[in-house]
């Protein structure tokens, strides 16, 4: 078997002998001694751990089935695949193609490729991810102007999702690290805070008491946090931003207020340019301030409990705004400028992005995958701009391929965890679909009728509402994806008919 023309790392041996495993005991009958057969033992990697590889994938519990290897299974048998609607509901949905592959290392900006050299490559995508926020966090009144011309912050929230037991804990040593300045300058205001929270201590209701210390900033941040100390922070920050790391995500619920959404919404406000964070007391010991919001965070989280977290919020904004990776199944074993920095080329990279999505999105009508791109393209957007500010105000390729690969996998996994969940919800059904988004031209013969893209958009769970399906393929007239023939029949342009 040839595995993309070359031959693993000793490191990844294992790792693709078991996702191989997986793979292959769909078409192999779970039979131990078949796939043994077909999956290569690699130079150096004994013939028992090679077993004991697919013995693990046989006894592994996802039972999802690779979209494309389901395609051609159904093309050869000759089956039609169940609309979604008939679909039984799964507890987890098929993948939505194949998660996008990370950059090799050599083609990784530099810092990237500094903060993952020691990550073993399993969880080096979820680290590539998690080091923005604590990255973002070191930049002061530093702001980037968007291809809407609104300046954003480097405004970063990162949430990894993983099986149970999956090494969630891999994002730790790299942001102890980033974050290890910060830390350190913060011992110090912690201390005098200390200081003077004693005085008050002795002086009781004394009128002498000494006032609240000036230049209190404490950028890192306890996660038991409640919201009056969270607004102290931010007050106090002088236009720093203030960071918390929670090693589970319900602990934002520390902060869900009387509302019950209040941490939901201050995810929000967190990513909105300009927006303000606080509270107003009459009490004279209360806390009373709107300061800007910035706060950036990461937390962890599994599959499970993630989507049961954000699931009365999937429709109002927080998913699209957060950052999310996550780690395939498998064993475990200087200050910076203040001022407006002009990146043309994270601004030209955010354009093309805009219309990389968009045709994606009129070629598969996926109004969930549309509307998740927007933030998730200013992300990827701004996590391009960190990197121009952190390489010296220098571009490099290395960043246009990192940031694109950055997009398309932060957009994998809101589609994995969130997408049907989110589709159910804007239609106000139980309905649970199992595919991701499509590109529904890919699925047409090079030259088809109207009748064949309506039958694609019914088994895609699209309805069978004609008026839409004229739509379009009006659209992709417009936009020169497909040339018209006849009234009733199209022709697919070059690009897209298949060779």
């Amino acid at each position: 078997m040839n595995n993309g023309g070359f031959e693993p790392n000793i490191g990844d041996r294992d790792t693709l002998t078991y996702q191989l495993a997986c793979d292959l005991r769909h078409i192999c009958a779970r039979n131990a001694e078949w796939l043994d057969q077909v999956i290569p033992c690699y130079d150096g990697f004994p013939i028992e751990e090679k077993r004991q590889k697919i013995a693990n994938a046989l006894k592994s519990s996802y039972e999802g089935m690779p979209g494309r290897l389901k395609d051609v299974l159904d093309a050869l048998e000759g089956r039609k695949t169940k609309a979604p609607e008939e679909s039984e509901p799964s507890e987890q949905a098929a993948l939505p193609e194949q998660m996008p592959e990370m950059p090799a290392d050599k083609k990784l900006p530099k810092l990237i490729r500094l903060l993952t050299r020691n990550t073993p490559n399993q969880y080096k995508a979820a680290v590539a991810h998690a080091v923005f926020p604590p990255l973002g966090t070191h930049l002061k009144e530093v702001s980037f102007e968007y291809t809407d011309y609104v300046p954003h912050e480097a405004t970063l929230m990162n949430c990894l999702m993983a099986h149970t037991g999956a090494g969630k804990g891999c994002i730790d040593e790299p942001i102890k690290h980033i974050m290890a300045d910060i830390k350190e300058r913060d011992k110090e205001n912690t201390r005098r805070e200390e200081e003077w929270k004693r005085d008050c201590q002795k002086k009781g209701a004394n009128k002498d008491k000494q006032v609240r210390p000036e230049g209190l900033v404490i950028q890192e941040i306890d996660p038991d946090m409640t919201k009056p100390a969270l607004v102290t922070r931010m007050d106090e920050a002088e236009g720093h931003f203030v960071y918390v790391k929670l090693n589970e995500i319900d602990l934002f619920e520390q902060l869900k207020g009387q509302t019950g959404k209040q941490h939901f919404q201050l995810m929000c406000l967190a990513f909105d340019p300009g927006a303000e964070f606080g509270q107003t007391r009459v009490g004279t010991q209360s806390v009373t301030a709107r300061p800007k919001c910035r706060f950036n965070w990461n937390a962890c989280t599994t599959i499970q409990k993630g989507r049961r977290f954000f699931n009365k919020v999937l429709t109002d904004g927080p998913i699209s705004r957060i950052n999310f990776c996550t780690i395939p199944e498998m064993e475990i074993g200087a200050e910076q400028p203040i001022g407006r920095v002009d990146c043309p080329q994270a601004f030209k990279l955010a354009k093309k992005l805009q219309e990389e999505c968009a045709e994606f999105a009129r070629l598969s009508q996926d109004e969930t995958y549309w509307n998740l791109s927007h933030r998730a393209i200013v992300i990827a957007w701004l996590k391009a701009c960190v990197l121009y500010v952190a390489n010296g105000n220098q571009w490099e390729k290395t960043i246009e391929d990192f940031i694109r690969w950055s997009l398309q996998y932060d957009m994998w996994c809101k589609m994995q965890f969130f997408g049907a969940d989110i589709e159910a919800a804007n239609r106000d059904s139980e309905r649970y679909s199992s595919r991701g988004p499509r590109n529904l031209l890919e699925l047409l013969p090079d030259e088809f009728t109207i009748e064949d893209a309506l039958q694609v958009r019914v088994k895609q769970g699209m309805g069978g509402d004609k008026k839409k399906c004229s739509h379009m393929i009006h659209q992709w007239v417009y936009r020169k994806y497909v040339s018209q023939i006849t009234d009733h029949s199209f022709i697919k342009s070059g690009k897209y008919i298949k060779h």
